[in-house]
């Protein structure tokens, strides 16, 4: 399939409207958190105390990479049908391809979330705490390796930040996801942003535990009732990781598209 400009700016401007269309709900949002304010009061101290250990887990994610870190290695089991061993191949490759693999990743790790949210729902509000670390786990995984699957290394120190971008912007509102997607194109691109000290502009990060806090309110209200906490602590993990993998898809997408135009400027006459 040859890509042409058209082709790409057409496909560029689906990754916009959705964008766009991440503020349509806001509303709605902050009408559901008003139940999650009350629950918060009933919530038990040491549980809180967990969700605040977020912030240091994405500390040292920032810094190090952390034990979640994917390898660009795995490109080979991504791509099992292409000879595709390094990101320089994989900008070889069409974006319908890329999404394809992109997509059968996240289908894979909504099963994973959902496994899991089953699994710590059976112990009710004893094995909880344990679903803190291995949901957030399974999300920054998920996000490298949509990263990997478009051709962007999350090793590189920049990409964490982008990484942590998008897991605070599915937990924010639409004033807070304008900012981000604002922050998102500053860190992506090429300029004196990079040079910023960007991690005080990660204070945003509290949203990321509030929405923790809140999908743990509604998990020990369900969890009193054992099926109940099985099938709901599947439902919530499912959906969250859901919910991340497709802003990381577009995101992502949106920027390998703006790579290949770029790159089209740069041949004369290109196709």
């Amino acid at each position: 399939m040859i890509e042409t400009k058209d082709y790409l700016i057409n496909e560029l401007k689906k990754c916009e409207d959705w964008e766009k269309e991440q503020g349509d709900l806001w509303f709605w949002e902050k009408i559901g958190r008003l139940p999650f304010k009350l629950l918060d009061k009933f919530t038990p101290e040491f549980l809180q105390k967990k969700v605040g250990v977020i912030l240091d887990e994405l500390g040292t994610y920032i810094q190090s990479g952390g034990r979640y870190l994917s390898s660009v290695s795995s490109l080979k089991n991504y791509y099992s049908d292409e000879n595709i061993y390094t990101l320089n191949d994989v900008e070889c490759l069409p974006i319908a391809r890329m999404d394809e693999v992109a997509a059968r990743i996240s289908s894979s790790r909504k099963r994973a979330a959902a496994f899991q949210g089953a699994s710590t729902g059976v112990g009710g509000v004893f094995t909880l705490a344990i679903d803190i670390p291995l949901l957030l786990g399974i999300k920054l995984k998920t996000l490298q390796d949509i990263a990997i699957c478009y051709g962007f290394d999350p090793a590189d120190k920049k990409e964490r930040m982008i990484i942590v971008k998008i897991l605070q912007f599915v937990s924010s509102d639409i004033v807070g996801k304008e900012a981000i997607l604002q922050q998102l194109s500053m860190f992506a691109s090429n300029t004196d942003g990079s040079k910023r000290e960007v991690v005080s502009e990660l204070q945003g990060w509290r949203e990321v535990v509030f929405s923790y806090r809140d999908q743990i309110g509604w998990k020990k209200l369900f969890q009193m009732v054992p099926i109940a906490g099985l099938l709901f602590g599947a439902f919530i993990n499912r959906s969250a990781v859901n919910d991340l993998a497709e802003a990381g898809m577009m995101l992502y997408r949106k920027r390998a598209i703006l790579a290949r135009l770029d790159q089209q400027k740069k041949k004369p006459e290109s196709i």
